[in-house]
């Protein structure tokens, strides 16, 4: 079973950014709690475990021990940002990461960015910097700035549930899409693959629960190898050209 460790920004007496009638601790908390439900309710064989899920302070190594601890599969840290200009959405990942944190990262951009696209976010770009939760997590771990507590506009946004649920199901696609986790009742979550097989690319590869699949005879053929299918027998049958 794949596991999600959250992780809300600051909370207790370190309340993070402030402006606008919002606390920064207050907003990820509730964005976190949002995401945990989410994922858990729709889709199978996902656990995810909170660096806290109350009003309280907690040391950057106490949240880093613990879900190292955890075993946990991925971790996002959930944070709004300051320091003005005119706002927007950016994420985060450590200045030297493996391809599976790259994957991570560019999923849950894409997906958040995609679920805020009728709100008009700016989009910052995705980015590394030496942060202690992406560099202390043994995990794939990224970082994620959910707009700008003192730009007004921003502000603004985050007061609209809409917004704020945009950005809820922006992480939780992008975590999904990432661990391919399957919807209940329903189908896995699917990205396009880009696969070249013996100098030729193949088209309409997929990664399904992060396995690649790729149509056999368009495989095959790549490598010059004949396909026969049996359909009274559902078998298909690749040889080499006589």
């Amino acid at each position: 079973m794949p596991i999600v460790w959250i992780d809300p920004g600051h909370g207790g007496r370190d309340s993070g950014a402030t402006g606008n009638g919002l606390l920064e601790k207050d907003v990820v908390l509730a964005l976190s709690v949002a995401i945990k439900r989410k994922l858990e309710a729709e889709y199978d064989g996902v656990q995810v475990l909170m660096s806290r899920d109350r009003d309280v302070f907690l040391e950057l190594s106490e949240r880093t021990n613990a879900a190292n601890r955890s075993g946990a599969d991925i971790l996002v840290s959930i944070h709004c940002n300051a320091g003005g200009g005119n706002g927007g959405f950016e994420s985060f990942r450590y200045t030297s990461v493996s391809s599976t944190t790259v994957n991570l990262h560019d999923a849950l951009h894409a997906e958040i960015m995609k679920a805020l696209a009728p709100f008009n976010v700016i989009d910052r770009g995705v980015k590394s910097q030496n942060l202690h939760m992406l560099r202390e997590s043994r995990m794939p771990a990224v970082l994620t700035e959910n707009l700008f507590i003192d730009v007004a506009s921003d502000a603004n946004k985050l007061k609209n549930p809409d917004v704020i649920n945009a950005l809820v199901n922006g992480h939780v696609n992008g975590i999904a899409r990432h661990l391919g986790l399957t919807r209940k009742g329903g189908t896995p979550q699917m990205d396009k693959a880009n696969v070249i097989a013996y100098g030729k690319e193949i088209q309409n590869g997929l990664i399904i629960n992060n396995t690649v699949y790729v149509p056999l005879r368009a495989l095959a053929e790549a490598s010059g190898d004949r396909v026969a299918w049996d359909n009274q027998t559902k078998t298909a049958t690749v040889t080499k050209p006589q």
